[in-house]
């Protein structure tokens, strides 16, 4: 069962007043990818065709995770009346496929699979926690605390499966570190920058990625604080098989904490540049 339902949440209570104007495209985008659960859900029940228990727990993380898409939606379209959140979806699904037809895991083993599940996890853990606390709109504040609390609830699900193919498979650590990092890196990749131009580029306009993720990360980014990225640090570890807490945790934590500034900063240059050159094109078009 799910842990809350769509129509418990005080939409009534919608406060047009107090919407932050650069987290309305970060929402719009976000609700498109957890909207899309259902390709992988089918992704993970076929890597893990002979373990129903698995492939019961994926039915039910993939429920959930299209509410988080539908509550986003719901609320996009407040903020933004003119916003049509099934079309924009629709846009995104025609234009971004999740590989479907894999029969193994593309991170080269199941446990490998789990550990990636676990990153991301704890980024959208982190992230609509962060999102919570930066927001003064009360409708949204209550769906990304409901939304976190189910991501972390995810993290554990799949952090526990993990112990299970590890004890099976035997995953060093090095190999563990590198699908962790590698999965992390991959937040930049065309999922959520595409996302981004489906939620808040007019139809017509032609994609591209660098100006799209720009968008997304100049403004996504802006909303941490160093206590998200200790507590995601934890996560990681306990997810490669580190101590969660201690000495390295908090070295890596801060180590994270200078690099996000630092890649805020490049990504706000460069949604600067971007929105200045569209202001060029659109004079001289005048």
């Amino acid at each position: 069962m799910k842990h809350w339902h769509i129509d418990e949440v005080g939409w009534d209570r919608f406060d047009p007043t107090k919407v932050d104007p650069e987290i309305v495209p970060l929402v719009k985008a976000a609700a498109m990818v957890e909207r899309n659960a259902a390709d992988y859900v089918t992704y993970l029940t076929r890597v893990f065709r002979d373990d129903p228990d698995f492939q019961a727990a994926a039915e039910h993380w993939g429920v959930e995770e299209t509410q988080h898409g539908d509550a986003l939606g719901r609320w996009g379209e407040l903020a933004d009346p003119g916003w049509d959140f099934a079309a924009a979806f629709a846009r995104y699904r025609a234009g971004y496929q999740v590989q479907l037809n894999a029969d193994a895991s593309i991170r080269g083993s199941r446990s490998g699979e789990l550990i990636a599940r676990c990153m991301v996890e704890t980024g959208t853990s982190s992230y609509y926690t962060a999102l919570a606390e930066a927001t003064a709109e009360p409708a949204l504040k209550q769906v990304c605390k409901l939304i976190a609390a189910d991501e972390y609830r995810h993290f554990k699900l799949f952090y526990d499966h993990l112990k299970r193919y590890l004890a099976r498979e035997n995953l060093s650590f090095p190999r563990r570190l590198r699908v962790a990092l590698g999965r992390i890196g991959e937040s930049e990749d065309d999922e959520l920058a595409f996302a981004f131009h489906c939620g808040n580029e007019p139809e017509g306009t032609p994609y591209d990625h660098d100006r799209c993720i720009s968008g997304y990360m100049g403004r996504a980014m802006g909303f941490y604080r160093f206590h998200h990225i200790e507590r995601g640090m934890g996560m990681i570890f306990k997810s490669i098989g580190l101590e969660p807490r201690g000495r390295m945790a908090d070295i890596a934590a801060k180590g994270a904490w200078r690099l996000l500034q630092w890649r805020r900063e490049r990504y706000r240059q460069a949604l600067k540049r971007a929105v200045n050159e569209n202001a060029a094109v659109s004079a001289k078009a005048a």
